[in-house]
């Protein structure tokens, strides 16, 4: 009797994003690294899901659609934190530059302010609400929003990978127990925090990167 292949499961080919002399810099961000890892492995397993019930994955390396056409992108505190230091922090020249015009040009309700190019200038630290936005079946027409076109075509994303996710991320905003923890969590309180990165007002973080670019040339 032949045995059965074992099915690989998506999750092998998640691998957590690891600044190691950075996280012992910053506390926050390991629990930030750790959230996304969590996310990641979420969105794969989600994509395996839907894939077993006949959809197939329409996202694509190098689609931007969704950086265009979405009006209301959340982002939470922590993430604000993380994608104000890989952008000073992390980037270099040529992206970096061209980023800093973008921020002091970008107006509330443009698309995304750190798509360049139509590429993604933070993927690495891109917000949850990015990475688990995933479309299936078919590409987006031109200045389509499918959440709200074809919504059952849309990743849901998993709330066991969600919640948790959100748990790695608690300690950031104050000392709590792991049972408030959980009920902030369970309760859904923390999306109160959640800020709209359309209606930023990006001009801070390209005064950042100015500061940022100073440092690293010694000049203080």
């Amino acid at each position: 009797m032949s045995k059965k292949k074992k099915r690989r499961q998506p999750s092998n080919r998640i691998r957590r994003l690891d600044f190691a002399e950075d996280e012992k810099r910053y506390t926050w961000l390991s629990m930030l690294l750790d959230a996304y890892f969590i996310t990641d492995l979420g969105v794969a397993e989600g994509i395996e899901l839907m894939r077993r019930k006949g959809y197939r994955l329409a996202c694509a390396k190098g689609c931007s659609s969704c950086c265009i056409t979405h009006r209301s992108i959340p982002a939470y505190p922590i993430e604000l934190v993380g994608i104000t230091w890989y952008a000073a922090e992390k980037l270099s020249d040529p992206v970096r530059s061209r980023l800093q015009v973008k921020l002091r040009e970008h107006r509330k309700g443009d698309p995304c302010a750190f798509l360049l190019g139509g590429i993604c200038s933070i993927h690495p630290l891109r917000p949850m609400a990015c990475r688990q936005f995933n479309v299936f079946n078919r590409i987006c027409e031109e200045g389509e929003d499918a959440y709200y076109t074809r919504r059952h075509e849309v990743l849901t994303p998993l709330k066991k990978y969600t919640n948790k996710a959100f748990l790695a991320t608690m300690p950031f905003y104050g000392d709590r127990s792991r049972a408030e923890y959980r009920k902030i969590v369970e309760n859904g309180l923390m999306h109160v925090a959640a800020t709209d990165m359309q209606q930023c007002n990006w001009q801070s973080l390209a005064d950042k990167i100015t500061s940022a670019g100073r440092e690293d040339k010694g000049d203080r």
